[in-house]
């Protein structure tokens, strides 16, 4: 499992693919729609949505002649997974913290 997650955080490590990930947050897009909102070729939002899609971080549909893609909720799942593991050992360290502080006296 720390190898897909390891994947899915190395595909977000690229600032375009980020960008691509949050665009798709907003709602479903094809490459155009994507290329549009990007300093990047159709063929390199492509590529870039290759690995996104590798990483199962995004999924596609065909929509008549072309393709429209759109974050994937098991992916998603997945990261949010990942880092809750770390949010939780945060909160159990901190009320473990606050259960043995030393009581003040007056």
């Amino acid at each position: 499992m720390a190898t897909y997650q390891g994947r899915m955080l190395d595909a977000l490590g690229d600032a375009t693919r980020r960008s691509i990930f949050e665009l798709l947050a907003a709602g479903p897009r094809s490459v155009a729609e994507i290329a549009a909102g990007l300093p990047v070729s159709r063929p390199a939002v492509s590529q870039h949505l290759k690995v996104l899609k590798e990483a199962r971080l995004v999924s596609s549909t065909a929509v008549g002649t072309r393709r429209v893609y759109a974050l994937d909720p098991q992916g998603l799942a997945a990261v949010r997974g990942y880092f809750d593991q770390f949010w939780n050992q945060a909160l159990a360290a901190f009320a473990q913290a606050v259960e043995h502080q030393p009581e003040e006296t007056p």
